[in-house]
């Protein structure tokens, strides 16, 4: 699968509204085929700090990054950051979460 992590700072007078502004984008490329996760978090200690982890299955990615939804997300966020993202994208093993092994609940 591809693994990518993107970390975004918004100016202040979109930080509110930011995860609103990025909605279409989010449930557009939920519904891809290929994609696994699409997930935002927002930083505990910058409000403006917004992290995007999301998934896609080998060969969905390339997909993701052509498709017309994607352009439009890009340019509906381009206004709100404060700075170019930054971005990790992996391939890694696997199709999903894994349980962490160092730490366990009982089941």
């Amino acid at each position: 699968m591809i693994f990518i992590v993107a970390k975004m700072r918004t100016k202040p007078e979109y930080t509110d509204t930011f995860l609103e502004l990025v909605r279409p984008f989010t449930e557009a490329t939920r519904a891809e085929e290929g994609n696994l996760w699409f997930e935002w978090s927002r930083s505990v200690e910058d409000p403006a700090e917004f992290v995007l982890v999301e998934a896609f299955r080998d060969g969905a990615a390339e997909a993701h990054v052509n498709s017309e939804h994607f352009a439009a997300g890009l340019e509906a966020m381009r206004p709100a950051l404060a700075e170019t993202p930054q971005i990790v994208s992996r391939s890694v093993e696997g199709e999903g979460w894994d349980r962490m092994g160092e730490l366990q609940i009982g089941d």
